[in-house]
């Protein structure tokens, strides 16, 4: 018997997943806005750009690491033991990890913190995905998840406002930690997946066995389409958008641009299109018709970004607002992700696949520093362009061969076979 579901999708568990999502997002783009000045309240000469970048890529990789790390602990732990004790442990972990960011003194110590913050903050988007999901009627789970992704973004926007008006980056990590315990008490109210419940006194059924991603070749090919359908997302965001002011300067020279205000224009643009998407997704009826559509203004923005159109700091900020409003598809990625498998693996996968591509970040990073600018001695602009050409490519072909979700029933469970 189907568990019943509440047709509204602006009930208790979509605002409070929402408001999770968005002290995520608050915590997980923080140190982007705030990148500069604390690199140099920790003692990083930030006059010389290639020691701020290799500083802030060292931290920046290390969270991601992190969030990959925390992704599939998290993940087994929403399938084993439910997703709401993964969204407990996630939170108090973060939070304790944004309090300590706030003391750090060295550049080790900053990335180290950065990582145990983003172990924490891997738990909060994929269990709270799944239990939208596993609430909604399949008619406006993209909606209701659009709407989670959609306000959680605004996060970004209030981080980069917090900055302005208190001028501490240190005081910033502090907020993000009392956000977090804030967060913890409305967590209290929320109900666990009846999906869940229905599977958990089912003694012969695995769940958040990360193994049966690999034991069965169908399961694994589409675990694999569905981490690489989200690559473009943290191309623009870890790449483009985060030195934007270091692009700014090879495009079109002498510039004024802030990149924590980049970040937060971009973050408008993803949260306005994230809602938008879910919308969209209805009407077409598809989920994969929407993802391409979005791909499509992807690469228009792509090509904006680097040619002669942006010419000053104004467009600058307008190219960084549409490459956030084109890459506004992680809703519907994430929700493909939870559609794509069983009630008992479910949230690992939701949870695995979203920092599965926050973790490829670094491996984006060596593609674009690395081997581009490091081995074949190719300029920034040229070496952006190129991993660029090289992420829409994989994401694309790997789309095209995704399974289309939207009409999909999700109250199944996942056999063991191989």
């Amino acid at each position: 018997m189907n568990p019943q579901k509440n047709e509204s999708i602006f009930n208790l568990t979509v605002i409070v997943a929402a408001l999770g999502y968005f002290v995520d997002i608050y915590d997980l783009l923080l140190f982007t806005i705030v990148r500069e000045p604390s690199l140099k309240g920790i003692g990083v000469d930030i006059s010389d750009s290639a020691k701020v970048i290799a500083a802030s890529t060292y931290i920046i990789n290390l969270q991601m690491v992190g969030l990959l790390i925390g992704g599939i602990l998290w993940g087994i732990l929403g399938d084993k033991k439910g997703r709401l004790s993964v969204l407990f442990g996630s939170i108090l972990l973060y939070s304790v990890a944004n309090f300590l960011t706030a003391f750090v003194q060295t550049t080790d110590q900053y990335a180290y913190a950065r990582f145990f913050a983003g172990i924490g903050l891997a738990g909060e988007l994929g269990a709270g995905i799944t239990l939208v999901s596993e609430l909604l009627p399949k008619n406006k789970r993209g909606v209701g998840t659009s709407l989670v992704a959609g306000i959680g973004l605004f996060g970004a926007v209030f981080a980069y406002f917090t900055y302005q008006a208190t001028d501490d980056w240190r005081l910033c990590y502090k907020i993000g930690g009392g956000l977090g315990i804030l967060l913890l008490l409305l967590r209290i109210s929320v109900a666990e997946s009846g999906m869940f419940k229905q599977i958990k006194e089912t003694s012969n059924v695995s769940r958040g066995n990360i193994l049966m991603f690999f034991n069965n070749k169908h399961r694994f090919r589409k675990y694999i389409l569905a981490i690489l359908i989200g690559l473009p997302t943290w191309y623009v965001i870890g790449i483009l958008v985060n030195l934007s002011n270091r692009f700014a300067g090879k495009i079109y020279g002498e510039n004024n641009v802030d990149s924590g205000k980049a970040i937060m224009y971009a973050y408008v643009g993803i949260a306005i299109g994230d809602i938008l998407i879910g919308l969209v997704s209805q009407y077409f009826k598809s989920r994969k018709k929407a993802l391409f559509l979005f791909y499509g203004l992807t690469i228009i923005s792509g090509i904006l970004f680097f040619s002669a159109f942006n010419n000053s700091d104004a467009r600058m900020y307008t190219v960084c607002t549409a490459l956030g409003f084109s890459t506004g598809f992680w809703a519907i990625f994430v929700t493909m992700g939870a559609e794509q498998f069983g009630t008992n693996l479910r949230a690992t996968a939701a949870t695995t696949i979203p920092n599965m591509v926050r973790g490829a970040l670094p491996l984006i990073n060596l593609l674009f520093n690395g081997v581009l600018q490091g081995s074949m001695k190719i300029g920034l602009v040229q070496s952006a362009m190129i991993t660029g050409i090289i992420v829409m490519t994989i994401s694309i072909i790997a789309a095209y061969f995704t399974e289309e979700t939207f009409h999909k029933d999700l109250n199944y469970v996942e056999g063991g076979e191989s």
